[in-house]
Parts: structure tokens; sequence; C-alpha cells
């Protein structure tokens, strides 16, 4: 069980963890929304990808938006949280909807600054644009993780190309501009959608494009986005080693801790 604090809410109904039945994970749809100051960071964007699972996993979200903030709003108030991170899981069968603290990590002062350790996974999701919980997935990836002692895992694919991180998505840096995947080919985060924005609004070139494992070491920074680290430096992929400091990444963590201050406010 996951889930953490002392309520959580199943339908329109607040229940005790006492209350508490696992679901079958199987064509369930998710969302993990990060509470800052007890408002829910980005959440018409984290609506927007809710609706859009449902449509590639050939369903429909029978869940208004602003009932759904209602929801989060209820759930953040009668467990006194002022942050954390917000579960919701939609059940594309029954309708069911689900919402509920879990547990997190949040990346310490230290990481961001001298970055973490990531390796490289050989291996893709089946349905990369829809955020549907695949548990058999998840756990081959955090038993390499563990195994080799990382902060996460970059997924290649089957044409030896750069997806996302298993849990995030990845960013590289060459020449001052900021590179990543291309969005068929990967979950389009959250985080990542709006450092994008940030980055355009800022002058700063966006490349959007299929990087071969193989070429990374050709780049000159690399980074994780996610709703739990937000802009993380890496420090290394495998025995790769990547420039923490480079000028543009902290640039970026700069401007991206204003446009979350300023979504909070």
């Amino acid at each position: 069980m996951e889930v953490t604090k002392e309520f959580f809410i199943e339908g329109k109904q607040i229940k005790t963890v006492d209350e508490w039945i696992d679901e079958e994970s199987k064509g369930l749809i998710y969302e993990v929304i990060r509470i800052i100051n007890c408002k829910p960071l980005f959440y018409e964007e984290h609506y927007r990808r809710m609706v859009n699972s449902c449509r590639l996993a050939e369903g429909n979200l029978y869940v208004e938006e602003l009932e759904l903030r209602e929801l989060i709003r209820k759930l953040v108030d009668v467990n006194k949280a002022q942050e954390g991170n917000v579960k919701v899981t939609y059940n594309m069968k029954s309708g069911n909807v689900r919402l509920f603290f879990i547990p997190h990590s949040y990346p310490t002062n230290k990481m961001y600054r001298i970055g973490v350790e990531t390796i490289l996974y050989y291996g893709e999701r089946d349905n990369p644009n829809a955020k549907i919980i695949n548990n058999s997935f998840r756990e081959k990836v955090n038993t390499e993780i563990k195994k080799k002692n990382a902060y996460e895992a970059i997924l290649v694919d089957r044409n030896n190309l750069i997806t996302e991180g298993s849990r995030s998505n990845i960013f590289l840096i060459k020449n001052s501009c900021l590179y990543t995947s291309k969005v068929e080919s990967v979950l389009p985060g959250v985080t990542r959608t709006e450092i994008i924005k940030v980055a355009k609004k800022n002058g700063i070139e966006v490349f959007e494009e299929n990087i071969n494992a193989e070429k990374i070491g050709e780049f000159d920074a690399m980074f994780i986005s996610g709703t739990s680290p937000n802009v993380l430096p890496i420090n290394m992929v495998d025995d790769t080693k990547f420039n923490v400091n480079n000028e543009l990444m902290r640039a970026i963590m700069a401007l991206f801790l204003e446009e979350i201050e300023s979504c909070v406010k």
C-alpha cells in the first residue's frame, strides 16, 4: 500500500487509510501532482494529460476539471497538508477515481549542487505517451537502479535512441542549446512541457530530436525533469561525466523556480 497520511478520497467520499483496499493496477490511468503551499502545481496541465492518457487507452475521463480540482482541495484540507505528492488514479473499467498522498523523496540541496548519477537502461514502455501503471516494467528498472546505486535510469529504445527516464524526462545541452527527445517517443511530462515553455520565452533554442545513446558524450550537460526533482543536474551517465555547473543549465534551473513561485502565487 503506497497511500500515506490519514485520509484518502474514493469517488467523492473521504475515507480513512484503514478502509483502503488495493485496486488491480491493470487499466489504471494516473497522475502525480505536487502540492506546494496547499496548491496543486501546474494542475491544468496534469488534468489535460490525464484526459489524453484516457484517449490513448481508448477511453474517456468522466471527471470534470473543476470537480477534480475540488477533490484535491478537500484531500489537502482534510489531511492538513502543506506539501507533498498527490496521486490520482482513474479506473478505465469502473470509472472509479481515487486521490491519495504517496511517499515522496525530493532531491537534497547537495544533489542540486553536485548532480546525480544515472545509468542507461535498454528497454521501452508499450505506450510512452500515456501515463498508465505498469508495475512489471517499473520493477525491472528499479532493480537495475538499485543494483548500480544510481538515482535514475535513462531508457534507450530498440534503435539505440534515448527516450526518457524511468520516472522522469531527460534534457541535454550543447553549444547553449537545449535538446530533448521527440514527444511521440516519451511521456509528455508536465515539468518537461513547462521547461520548454520557459526556455523559449527566454530566447533559448530548443530542439526536439532523437539522440543516439552512443553520442551523449558529445553534449556539455544533462539534467532530469519531473514532478519531484524539478530540474536536477546529472553528473554521470554510466562512465560518462557531465558539467554540473553549465551556465545554461543553471539559468534554466533558476527560471523554472521562478515559474513555480509564480504558479503557486
